[in-house]
């Protein structure tokens, strides 16, 4: 039995990073991962280990000073805060307004009223703003006697604010109403041909930056089916998985959001009216399709179980359990390792497909461990939108 409980753990993982910025990395922004790590090695069921896990990834990197509030932003003028969505430096402002929002409101509330106005902008920070908010969430709803904590309130402003300030639009808007499954649209998505380098960050900004010219992007909007929102996410999280297994040549960190952005989703949406499911899952549709056209230069392996015949070590052998999986990610560190390795268990308890623990298998060989000296063997997000 743990020593400390998860309510505890979290909180007292909040407190510590209290101080943190929203991103971090010299020279590049890259998003604060702090709670979202310090909160999925809870649910793996470490609460021990989070009060270490933190102060080892404080130090992995430095990062940048939390944003000061200038102007006030007016929750019911849209003229006052349409024009800051995508403006890095009202961060501050948000942050404010979402603290103002929360203070007067249920957050339940203030989730359901936001969420719409949010979700256009779903690609903020390759997903990280939904991500943060859906570890938030899950901390809310898991509090002691269901009082949140000071701390738990900070962080679903934060996550908020951070979705609100790095608010990106994709172009275009995706509508379920196509003929294809997931896999058949993912399938039909034609690929931009490489130059047979590897995908390095500029490629993929640059293609990210021509969107709606790539072939087949316009067409994806549309492509997909509306399925019953559970079994489309499970559906998302699964094929995704068999992506990410198939494309050792990609960086290893992105693709991964095409699982726990979903995923992600899955821990909000029975907090959000009905009427938010379908136009949540047509817009992780359309990330996905950047993701797949602004990373991938073919279909490689997909669809085909390839993956089971790598000579990786981890899939020759029996895939190990989950449970083994979670104490291997706990030891290796990397916060995506851990947040990757919790979803996927989530998940495969839900629907148990291989793919979910061979993708975790994978990622914590492609991904560097966090440093026990507080240093990553790399950097683990190249500066991507």
């Amino acid at each position: 039995m743990p020593s400390i409980s998860y309510h505890d753990a979290v909180n007292e993982a909040l407190e510590r990073m209290d101080d943190l910025g929203y991103e971090r990395g010299a020279g590049v922004d890259l998003a604060n991962h702090g709670p979202m790590g310090a909160e999925a090695l809870a649910v793996l069921g470490y609460e021990g280990e989070v009060a270490g896990w933190v102060e080892r990834y404080r130090v992995a990197m430095p990062h940048h000073e939390p944003p000061a509030a200038r102007f006030p932003l007016d929750p019911d003028d849209e003229s006052s805060w349409r024009p800051a969505l995508g403006a890095f430096d009202r961060a501050g402002d948000w942050e404010r307004l979402f603290a103002r929002e929360l203070a007067g409101a249920p957050w339940r509330d203030v989730l359901a009223r936001w969420w719409p106005r949010l979700l256009p902008g779903l690609f903020a920070g390759l997903t990280h703003g939904l991500i943060r908010t859906a570890h938030a969430v899950r901390a809310l709803y898991g509090s002691a006697d269901g009082k949140p904590t000071q701390f738990q309130l900070a962080e679903l402003a934060r996550g908020l604010a951070y979705w609100a300030a790095r608010y990106t639009a994709l172009p275009g808007q995706a509508r379920l109403r196509g003929s294809y499954d997931l896999a058949g649209a993912i399938a039909a998505l034609p690929r931009v041909p490489g130059d047979g380098g590897p995908m390095h960050p500029g490629v993929a900004r640059g293609r990210l930056a021509r969107l709606a010219d790539l072939p087949g992007y316009a067409e994806a909007l549309d492509a997909l089916a509306v399925e019953h929102a559970p079994y489309l996410l499970s559906e998302m999280t699964a094929q995704f998985s068999d992506v990410y297994l198939s494309h050792d040549e990609v960086f290893p960190v992105p693709l991964i959001h095409g699982v726990t952005a979903p995923a992600a989703a899955r821990l909000v949406l029975p907090h959000l009216p009905a009427d938010q499911y379908e136009p949540t899952l047509a817009a992780l549709w359309q990330v996905h399709t950047a993701l797949l056209l602004a990373f991938t230069t073919s279909r490689r392996g997909e669809g085909t179980g390839a993956w089971r015949a790598e000579p990786a070590p981890e899939l020759r052998a029996e895939l190990p359990s989950l449970d083994e999986l979670g104490a291997r990610a706990v030891e290796h560190g990397d916060e995506h390792v851990l947040k990757f390795t919790e979803a996927c268990r989530r998940e495969y308890a839900l629907r148990p497909d291989p793919r979910f623990r061979a993708a975790v298998a994978v990622a914590q060989r492609r991904i560097a461990p966090l440093g026990r000296g507080g240093t990553t063997g790399r950097p683990v997000v190249p500066p991507y939108p």
